[in-house]
């Protein structure tokens, strides 16, 4: 099964720029003017929509990520070091720091706003550490 979270953004250059200085990827072929397809791993992707073809798919109001959370988009990755350099990155190319690091002793995390205001979660689980916790 794929996953395809869409996500509406107000500038497709900026969302490509602050994206791939995380060392994200993009799917041209799936790509045009008003879409870039990002992918986060082999079956996962984000669609990073115009606001108006974002809004050509709901009859709702488009949230204002700066305002409220619509979202949480949470990222697992290999270490507590891997977290930090994402984390530190996106915050070097524009992104924002939303709530200081959470350390549960098997569990940490960082989070951060794109400059569109969604939110991104970069954690890392130790499953060993976790205990009956699985």
């Amino acid at each position: 099964m794929n996953v395809y979270i869409n996500l509406p953004v107000a500038d497709l250059d900026r969302s490509r720029a602050f994206f791939g200085a995380l060392g994200l990827d993009f799917v041209d072929a799936f790509s045009d003017a008003t879409a870039l397809a990002m992918r986060i791993s082999e079956t996962c992707f984000v669609m990073l929509l115009t606001h108006e073809k974002f809004g050509a798919f709901t009859p709702r109001p488009i949230a204002d990520a700066r305002r409220t959370t619509e979202v949480l988009t949470a990222l697992q990755l290999d270490s507590r070091a891997a977290v930090d350099r994402f984390a530190d990155c996106a915050l070097a190319h524009g992104g924002g720091a939303v709530r200081d690091a959470q350390d549960h002793g098997f569990m940490y995390s960082r989070a951060f706003c794109d400059p569109d205001g969604h939110i991104w979660e970069p954690f890392f689980m130790d499953q060993a550490g976790m205990g009956g916790a699985q």
